[in-house]
């Protein structure tokens, strides 16, 4: 058994934080009880001193590219996970953009194969929308739902054909699957590489508008009106999409939507010295952008928090900006950027950790980010005020892509717990 003494325990159900100690038992949560009502320890092989800390339901992070099958040498399952667990994520979901692309039943039972043999969290797989993300034909939902996944995407693209998109929302709903939209014109993208506005212009890139996100943002709402299908937005990063989102809402349509860390503690003067690690799709935005995304987060139009973790090599990063990938991972830097929305008065720590753990984790249909007696042991415990700062030793994933680096953060996960076991600690390593 193990005891989690003298925590501050973050209920993002019931809106409360209480220091509470915890039992857990096997996989399970035992018993919830107030501090210092267990005198004797010493049959508890585990006894965490959680004194000043906080203990959550475990993260969960709807939106992570694993890059396995196909792409291992930027990140597999086993080095995409350890990161993961040392970002307190207990859950994971990842998106089908690999190669081959998740768009079969045996990709998907490949994925959690190698995860039940090497992954240190659970992974979630989201399979493609269409057939090799293609745009053209679907996949088949049913047999991507039996194997296993629990939701469908053809994130790094978006599905252009409306038709197509309306039937994958139709179909989506009847086999019990979420739909993760990524709202891109690539006609109006096309050829951009940061964000259009007057850093572009200063700097001499060609810039991305906007509008080549709100349109297609509009486009999925007006089809989830239409067919009363719930659509899930992925990575908001502009003003304007917040607006539609809200408005969606206000009306009853059922529309989710998430943003990342990035797009609420960077804007596009990141990318002044032409740092590639701060490229990413959709680009860094405007100060008032994400200024925007930040009154969305508090305000609850978005609903999610999640990292849009995409490992990227040297090979891809460390090159001329307009070559580079665009991406950068995210796993181990979510806690830290999030609390500085809690520290600047953004959010609340229960609203912060809702965004990391319940919210996602009801947009999947999976039973996760909740502490209550008799459930999953899925626990994350950290430490808000450790301040450090990111070096590369420190990153779990095979990429180190992050323009973090170097940075001082403050708050880091002292302990991951994954059905009652000790996946990561500080001071013990998986």
């Amino acid at each position: 058994m193990i005891l989690i003494k003298g925590g501050t325990v973050v209920d993002p159900l019931k809106d409360t934080v209480k220091r509470l100690d915890i039992v857990i038992d096997g996989e399970r949560i035992k018993k919830i009880l107030p501090p210092d009502k267990i005198s004797d320890t010493s049959h508890f092989e585990k006894v965490i001193d959680a004194t000043n800390m906080i203990v959550t339901p475990g993260l969960v992070d709807m939106h992570v590219h694993l890059r396995e099958p196909g792409h291992e040498y930027k990140e597999d399952i086993r080095s995409g996970t350890l990161a993961a667990v040392a970002g307190g994520f207990t859950d994971i979901a990842c998106m089908p953009n690999t190669d081959p692309v998740n768009d079969s039943s045996s990709v998907t039972k490949f994925i959690l194969s190698r995860a039940g043999e090497d992954g240190f969290c659970h992974v979630h797989p989201i399979a493609a929308i269409s057939i090799n993300q293609e745009g053209k034909r679907l996949t088949e939902f049913g047999d991507l739902k039996r194997a296993g996944a629990v939701g469908v995407s053809d994130d790094g693209k978006s599905v252009l054909n409306s038709n197509l998109m309306r039937r994958a929302l139709e179909y989506a709903r009847y086999h019990g699957l979420t739909v993760i939209s990524h709202c891109e014109d690539p006609t109006l993208s096309e050829g951009g590489v940061m964000h259009e506005g007057y850093v572009s212009t200063q700097i001499g890139l060609p810039g991305i508008p906007s509008e080549a996100e709100e349109i297609m943002v509009a486009r999925d709402i007006l089809l989830a009106k239409l067919t009363r299908c719930p659509v899930h937005i992925a990575h908001v990063s502009t003003a304007g999409s917040v607006k539609l989102i809200k408005m969606a809402k206000e009306e009853g349509i059922p529309v989710t939507a998430e943003t990342a860390p990035h797009y609420f503690s960077l804007d596009h003067t990141a990318l002044i010295e032409y740092d590639t690690n701060a490229k990413v799709n959709p680009p860094l935005r405007s100060e008032k952008d994400v200024e925007a995304i930040k009154r969305a987060l508090r305000d609850d139009i978005i609903d999610v928090i999640a990292t849009d973790h995409a490992p990227h090599s040297p090979l891809e990063k460390e090159v001329e900006f307009d070559k580079a990938e665009s991406g950068m991972i995210g796993l181990q830097t979510a806690v830290p950027l999030t609390l500085n929305l809690v520290r600047e008065g953004f959010l609340e720590i229960t609203q912060a950790i809702r965004k990391l753990s319940y919210g996602p984790a009801r947009i999947l249909g999976i039973s996760e980010g909740r502490i209550v007696e008799g459930g999953k042991a899925n626990i994350t415990i950290i430490d808000p005020n450790f301040s450090y700062i990111l070096t590369e030793d420190m990153i779990f994933s095979k990429s180190k892509n992050t323009p973090f680096l170097g940075k001082e953060l403050k708050g880091i996960v002292r302990f991951t717990i994954v059905d009652g076991k000790i996946r990561f600690s500080s001071d013990i390593k998986p």
